[in-house]
């Protein structure tokens, strides 16, 4: 990996290049991606099954479309008995930890005659994009849908590719049953947000897509946003370790490289202030690439988006790692706990050496789906807060309004808003 000297010049060439990865720089797949949405929206199951066919290679009609009780029968037989525990037990820490996020309707009442309160209501239905082809992503399952079950969303429709039997990955299908999705469709891609977005004759629309994808669907994920709400536009994973020279070499350079892995696009930066530990993590990824089996994708990652910042500080280099805002933060040093109070932006934060990326990934119960691309800065984790929705709740008794009614119509008057100043008004008549 390369080794940068820690400077504004350095940390803005990074900040560019860290930008050229924003899936909104993709606008070229932009059309492509209308033509479809549109298509689905005129002619229905019509195009999402075309489509279907001629991404996917599956067969799909109406009466296959949604996978039956029997094909999840089918699917959880040839799960690995030793993987189905693993997410069973994944599945109560995520669970666990997304029920102290659940909040409640509160109400607060004066003794004038005022009532004022927050009523929370879960949405109605939610749809959760999975990603299909060969590889599994029982871990997203998990992560998207068991917040929206918490929340209490009655309609949980999780939508993925299926394979050219047209059948859905095992695991992925296994996962979304466990977590309690109530309906799988077999349809991927922009097709598949623009089905969730408008509906088909197959397939109801939702009132939120949730889940990541390739740039197609974060596009389309995109276009559809303000008919449906949706959580992010998700860009490529990244990791930013940040350490001083108590940390061990060998555990921070397989946490970069568990990142770097994801993709070509995918960022792996640690900033240091010891120029010794730069020199020996760069020296152990050069030994694990040796033997990891994504070494292709990952030397091309590295070579990208792979940096070992050397800091004159710590003090800059905290500042550098909130200026990045990185999806995932690792923090590595002597004293992680007070580093941690100085982090104002950052998706998760990982604090010592053996709170590695994938325990967040995979087990510890907080959520996966993190801000990318600088937009920790101001998007947080998904969590049930996602599914649910608030509405304001006011009631005044006469006696309550009386004393004030004039200043609201004082203030309707002056924006020159006669019929707001009247409906109050009126109610004081004889």
């Amino acid at each position: 990996m390369r080794i940068v000297d820690l400077n504004e010049t350095t940390k803005r060439n990074l900040l560019s290049d860290l930008l050229k990865r924003d899936p909104n720089n993709y606008e070229e797949y932009a059309g492509v991606v209308q033509e479809i949405i549109d298509q689905v929206k005129e002619k229905g199951d019509e195009a999402v099954f075309a489509y279907t066919e001629k991404f996917d290679k599956a067969r799909i009609t109406g009466d296959n479309v949604r996978v039956t009780k029997a094909e999840i029968e089918e699917a959880r037989a040839m799960v690995n008995p030793e993987l189905l525990r693993v997410m069973e037990r994944a599945m109560e820490n995520i669970r666990d930890y997304h029920q102290k996020q659940v909040r409640h309707s509160w109400f607060d009442s004066r003794e004038d005659g005022v009532i004022l309160g927050q009523k929370q209501t879960a949405l109605e239905s939610v749809g959760v994009y999975v990603p299909g082809g060969k590889a599994a992503y029982p871990s997203s399952v998990l992560m998207n849908i068991i917040p929206a079950e918490v929340a209490g969303v009655k309609r949980i429709v999780m939508v993925t590719p299926p394979g050219k039997d047209g059948k859905v990955n095992p695991v992925t299908l296994t996962a979304a049953h466990l977590a309690g999705a109530t309906e799988v469709y077999k349809v991927g891609g922009a097709q598949a947000v623009a089905a969730l977005a408008f509906g088909t004759e197959s397939i109801p629309r939702v009132h939120k897509i949730v889940g990541p994808g390739n740039i197609f669907v974060a596009l389309a994920k995109k276009a559809v946003y303000g008919h449906v709400s949706i959580d992010s536009i998700a860009g490529p994973s990244e990791i930013l370790v940040l350490a001083d020279e108590t940390a061990n070499p060998k555990y921070v350079a397989a946490d970069l490289l568990s990142q770097a892995e994801h993709d070509e696009l995918a960022s792996a930066i640690l900033v240091t202030t010891s120029q010794k530990l730069a020199k020996e993590v760069s020296e152990q990824v050069e030994r694990f690439l040796e033997k990891l089996s994504r070494r292709e994708i990952l030397e091309k990652s590295l070579k990208k988006f792979g940096y070992i910042l050397v800091a004159e500080s710590m003090e800059e280099a905290i500042e550098t790692a909130n200026e990045i805002a990185s999806e995932h933060l690792e923090i590595m040093t002597k004293n992680p706990f007070e580093v941690m109070t100085k982090i104002r932006n950052a998706g998760a934060i990982f604090m010592g050496e053996y709170s590695s990326e994938p325990l967040g990934d995979y087990f510890a119960g907080p959520n996966h789906v993190l801000p990318t691309n600088g937009t920790a800065k101001f998007f947080s984790p998904l969590g049930v807060e996602d599914f649910v929705k608030r509405s304001s709740v006011i009631y005044y008794s006469r006696e309550a309004l009386e004393p004030v009614y004039k200043d609201i119509v004082t203030f309707a008057q002056a924006e020159h808003l006669t019929a707001h100043a009247n409906s109050i008004k009126v109610r004081f008549e004889d």
